[in-house]
């Protein structure tokens, strides 16, 4: 759909899985070639690699704790070493998990600021740094959350990281604009991925979830890919420091619906 990402090099950080995995298949289906990131799970990684190729496609798989430096910078090298440049990096990597706050300790705060905000600056960073290195025009894309905008009581730590997130997205848009480097979020709502299996699986969870989205629906990761592949393309060139919601409506109060309030 897009010719101009033929041949370009992209890194997504937590590609081996759900919204990642999704993403980096659609890019491999414009052409591109991928840096597939992974965690701990070398098995699921190899498999997205595999997918790929079987389709013609180019991709090598890493590992590496997108909160570590070293890792990060290892990414960055792997595709110079491999593909020979950069032209995109996607910071998807992201956890979560219900902690009353209350009942949070430290290290679980910081576990997840670690790497949904560290791991979004670490990311950037090295992308932007290489992009100026070379007076290359680049691309970085964020992968938030509607909780950059809803508050959510229980996950406290993930909200503020992508509150956070967002800031920085406008943030370093507005600071590398002139340089030529887009920096822009897509924030998916809820979506049909592994983390949200077990929940979905439950008939009255899921109620629960549609009853939150004007569009009575849960979204599919291909959903949050095709947006993905439109701001890495030049059909986006003139959009930066935004936020494209992916949400089926999610974000515009459904409590108001049918003029009620």
């Amino acid at each position: 759909m897009y010719s101009d990402l033929k041949d370009q090099v992209a890194v997504i950080t937590g590609s081996s899985r759900g919204i990642g995995r999704a993403i980096a298949e659609r890019l491999a289906q414009e052409q591109m070639k991928v840096i597939i990131n992974y965690h701990s799970n070398q098995q699921e990684a190899q498999e997205v690699v595999e997918q790929i190729e079987q389709h013609g496609g180019q991709a090598v798989a890493v590992q590496g704790d997108v909160s570590q430096e070293d890792d990060v910078q290892n990414l960055l090298h792997t595709a110079l070493q491999t593909f020979g440049k950069l032209d995109i990096w996607i910071n998807n990597a992201g956890v979560e998990k219900y902690i009353p706050t209350e009942k949070m300790t430290l290290a679980e705060w910081q576990k997840v600021i670690d790497i949904n905000l560290n791991g979004l600056f670490l990311g950037s960073m090295t992308a932007i740094r290489y992009f100026l290195q070379h007076n290359q025009i680049g691309n970085v894309i964020n992968v938030s959350s509607v909780h950059e905008r809803i508050p959510w009581p229980g996950f406290t730590n993930y909200a503020v990281s992508k509150s956070g997130g967002k800031m920085f997205t406008q943030t370093i848009a507005l600071e590398y604009a002139k340089r030529k480097i887009r920096v822009n979020s897509i924030a998916p709502g809820a979506i049909n991925t592994p983390i949200n299996a077990e929940k979905l699986a439950d008939a009255a969870n899921q109620k629960e979830t549609i009853a939150l989205i004007p569009m009575e629906r849960i979204g599919k990761p291909e959903e949050v890919a095709a947006a993905a592949a439109w701001l890495a393309s030049k059909e986006s060139s003139y959009v930066t420091g935004a936020t494209i919601f992916v949400d089926g409506g999610m974000t515009l109060y459904p409590a108001f619906a049918e003029g009620k309030g």
